[in-house]
This record gives structure tokens, sequence and C-alpha cells, in this order.
């Protein structure tokens, strides 16, 4: 089985002893103590079961384990609440990465760049996260009675993702409420320097209760995870705290890269690259899992969800593409890609995975699809060309990696460029990995005098386009909003053009500000 979600599905049910704790950060449990139901944590391995609904919450939407009903956050298509759809949401198609062609009330918002304070998917992100953070400090507090090892590394990955959901969260939203613990009152908003101060601090605690390195369950974070996400906050540390601390990421980002994570170098389907194996249904299994720091699974049997990469695949199909390449039944006919991300790929750069056939490159008009070409990054299908575990070929079996050790490679790379007390001869080596595995040799390699920040910024969006990670890398480079770099429709311009500052963050939603006079809207909205 692949991982603890899928093993225990049955477990998700314990969700109903968890729905009092509201999903927002200015909402508790009406009774506390509805969580603590003797078997829920009568020992460790009852335990076990409440641990796989915390990373359940990220891959699925609901207390029933799928889409069909018992949602965690109301007023929204339940599909569309999935946390890894609202990153793509919030994080590519808000960038040069994506469009998409649905009229849904505020979502061509996020590429136009014009969405408000009642925008429903930037809403469901907070109260996901939200919900998160609430329940991780539910299991915190209510493991905490149990005694061994094993409680205490249960206690450390509940940790580990409440950090998680709080760097999500000052990414997005700046300041919010800091809560650890279960509480009755209303909260006021923490500035995002100190809870940037509070997720460095839990990292840094918990990195030896994790297990070593690739020794916890497929799907399940260890040691290496915290130094990852260690990595990425001390990254963008200079634009969540206001002080630079590129010798920080440095150090971690090496910690990473000594473990026993690896690149995937298996050419597992014989198309001549490794790359495509990282978005293939079987990439739990077929050597990309070894480069999967930290991943959000799926299976269509058992883990059915209309966001997650059943949303990536079905989503970008349409026109004249074939839904039976892609091992699903059909296409949605939403989502293509700009010129802007199109044209940073060599011709031979096997990363530049795109449908051209009845696409024009230029965008003239949103909503068709033949507008803009289609990206072909994930499938439902094996590396053997086995459609995945749904045969109707409904909901899919990709797993999506939300941080894969390429990303660390350029991480350190970066963190070189811009004065971190790393070697520039490592870097090089370590972004010339990730291009000869892109060009299949080292035709594709660099030097020195190559690489400078304008490299990386291209680079990290040829290596991770889609993965989510987009608008922080361009808010970090100043590029979000600004005149400096503009793609098609930024800004709502079909040339692009810059927009307010302000845009950088999302508003709180107007709900949680009308429940929680304490809270402070962020500016501009």
């Amino acid at each position: 089985m692949k991982n603890i979600i899928k093993r225990i599905i049955p477990i998700i049910a314990i969700g109903v002893t968890l729905t009092a704790c509201h999903s927002d950060l200015d909402q508790y449990p009406i009774d506390p103590d509805s969580f603590t139901e003797q078997d829920v944590f009568a020992n460790v391995d009852e335990a076990k079961g409440a641990l796989a609904k915390l990373y359940g919450s990220l891959a699925l939407t609901g207390q029933e384990g799928g889409d069909s009903g018992s949602p965690d956050i109301s007023d929204i298509d339940q599909g569309f609440s999935q946390y890894t759809r609202m990153l793509f949401n919030l994080n590519e198609l808000t960038t040069d990465h994506a469009v998409v062609g649905w009229g849904d009330s505020g979502l061509p918002d996020l590429h136009g760049m014009y969405w408000t304070s009642s925008n429903s998917f930037s809403g469901a992100m907070y109260l996901r996260l939200a919900q998160e953070v609430s329940f991780c400090n539910s299991f915190i507090e209510n493991a905490a009675a149990l005694e061994g090892a094993e409680a205490q590394s249960f206690i450390a990955e509940a940790r580990f993702l409440r950090a998680f959901a709080y760097m999500n969260l000052i990414d997005f939203f700046g300041n919010v409420p800091l809560l650890t613990s279960i509480s009755t009152e209303l909260p006021s908003q923490s500035p995002r320097s100190e809870v940037f101060d509070f997720i460095e601090a839990e990292l840094l605690e918990i990195q030896d209760l994790l297990p070593e390195s690739q020794s916890n369950e497929y799907g399940r974070v260890d040691k290496v995870a915290a130094w990852a996400l260690l990595s990425k906050l001390y990254l963008n540390a200079e634009v969540w705290s206001g002080t630079a601390r590129y010798n920080d990421c440095v150090t971690y980002s090496n910690q990473v890269i000594n473990s026993t994570y690896r690149l995937n170098t298996t050419d597992a389907n014989g198309n001549g690259n490794a790359y495509d194996e990282l978005f293939l249904a079987d990439n739990d299994t077929n050597g990309a899992q070894n480069e999967f720091i930290f991943a959000i699974l799926f299976d269509g049997t058992q883990t059915t969800t209309y966001g997650g990469s059943t949303f990536l695949i079905h989503a970008a199909i349409g026109g004249t593409m074939d839904p039976t390449e892609f091992g699903v039944n059909g296409g949605w006919g939403g989502n293509r890609v700009t010129k802007a991300l199109v044209e940073k790929f060599a011709p031979n750069d096997t990363r530049g995975m795109f449908y051209t056939d009845g696409q024009s490159l230029e965008i003239e008009n949103i909503p068709q699809f033949s507008n803009g070409y289609a990206s072909t990054k994930f499938k439902n299908v094996d590396s053997n060309g086995n459609i995945g575990n749904d045969t109707t070929g409904e909901f899919t079996d990709t797993d999506l990696a939300i941080i894969r050790l390429p990303e660390i490679y350029l991480n350190y790379a970066e963190a070189v460029l811009r004065g971190g007390n790393g070697d520039m001869n490592t870097a090089v080596s370590l972004i010339n990995q990730i291009r000869q595995r892109a060009y299949g040799n080292s035709s594709g390699n660099i030097s020195a005098g190559t690489l400078n920040l304008q490299f990386i910024i291209d680079e990290r969006s040829r290596e991770l386009y889609w993965e989510g990670q987009r608008r922080t890398d361009l808010i970090r480079f100043n590029y979000f909003t600004t005149g400096s770099y503009l793609w098609p429709f930024k800004a709502n311009q079909r040339n692009g053009s810059a927009t307010d500052a302000f845009r950088k963050l999302f508003p709180i939603p107007n709900n949680t500000i009308l429940t929680n006079p304490n809270l402070i809207q962020n500016d501009g909205y």
C-alpha cells in the first residue's frame, strides 16, 4: 500500500470527531473534548489513525474520504477546495505559468490579478490551512499523554505539518493568528516575522525527533523534510521576516543534499529521459519517490477527489487531445500555459512538455481552449503505459511532490548567488545535474559565468512549473507585481502590466473578518 492514508483509509472516519474543529483560525471546537474519545488516543496504534487525518486533510476535502459529502469547508464546491488545487490556483494561475478558460466566479480574477476579499478561492485556501492548524493542534495536545519514542515521532510529524501550514499562511496572507492550542478566545493576528520565528523554532526542535532519512513510510515526513522546509523558509526570509538568511539556507540545503535522497535518473518508460517519470501514476515506485522529500498522495480508488492530480490532468486536456493517452476518461478543457513559459525551454529540453496540435502559442481569448499550448506534464498512466487503479479513468493515482530534491539544489544555488557562504562550483554542479537529466546528456550544461539570478528564476520555472512554486518565486525576485517582468494578461492586460504591490498578499476572507473583529484586513482590500 502506498501510504498511511490509503492503508488505513477507514480511519478517515475519525474526522467525525474532528468536525468540531472549525475551519478557521478564529473558530474553535464547540467541545474541545470531542477529539479525545478514548478509542482515538487509547494507544499509539489508534493515534496513528488520527495522524492519517492530518496528512489526509491536505489530500482530501471532507469526512468521507472523497468529494461526495460532509465537506470540511462550506460555501465552495468540495473538489475546488482541495489543498493542491488551491495551491495551483493561487501560486500558478496568478503567474506566467497558466491561464484557465473557465468562468467560475472569482476564478478569472486570479490570472487577471483583480481578486477581492470575497474571492472564494483565496478564502478556501485560508480556511483549508487554518483547518490543518486546528487538526494538528488537537492531535499534539491529545497525543501528549502517550508514552514512547513512536508517539513522540508522531507528535513531531504533526508539528511539521502545522509548521508547513503556517509557512503557507504567511506566504499567502502575511500576518495571521498564531495558535498552538485549542482555545475559546478570539485571537488577534501575529506579525508575519513572529510566525516566521515560530516556524523556524519548531522545525529546529523537531528535526531530531523525526525518523532518519527515508526510514519513514512513503508519504510521511522524516528529518530531511524538516531540513528542506528550513531551506525554503530561509530562502524566503527576507520577504517573510525582513532579514536575509542566505547562509542558513545554504546550511540546511547542504544537509538535504547530503542525505539519502537522490535525483531520479531511471528512465522507466524508455522514452529517453527520466523527468517525466516524476509525474506518472506509478511515481511512488518507479524511482521518482527517491527525490520526493514531501509529497501528497493520491489513489484513484481509495483517495478520490476532484482536486489533486485528478484536477491537474483532466483540466489540462481539451481540443484534439486524446484523454486515453493520459489515463483518464475525458478532458475538462481548462488550463493552458502562456508563451512566457513555453519560450523558456530550448528545443531539446525534455521538461517542456506541451501539446501544440490545434493550439496557438499566442493567447487572444482566454476562455477558448485552443488559445495557448496545453501542458502534458501530468499523466495517470504508469511507466508501462497502463491506466491507474480507477479503470473508469475518473480519478487518478499520480502523487504530487510538494518538495523535490531539485528544488533544494536550486535553493542552494540561489542562496550562494545572493551572498550565502556556499561554493559556486558546487552550485554549478548541482544545476548541471538537473540539466543533464533534462537534456539526456551534457549538452545543456552551464558554466559559472552563465549562472546568475536571472538564470535561476528561469531554471526554477523550467524545473518546477505547475508544482505550486511560481508566485512565491516571482515575489522573491520582485517580479510578481512590478513592470520588471511581464507576461500575457498579467494584471488583466493582454501584453501584461504592472499592478499594485499589495497584490503580493491575498486578503483575509471577508467572512473571517466579520466573525472576528480582532483581525485587520491586509492593505488594499
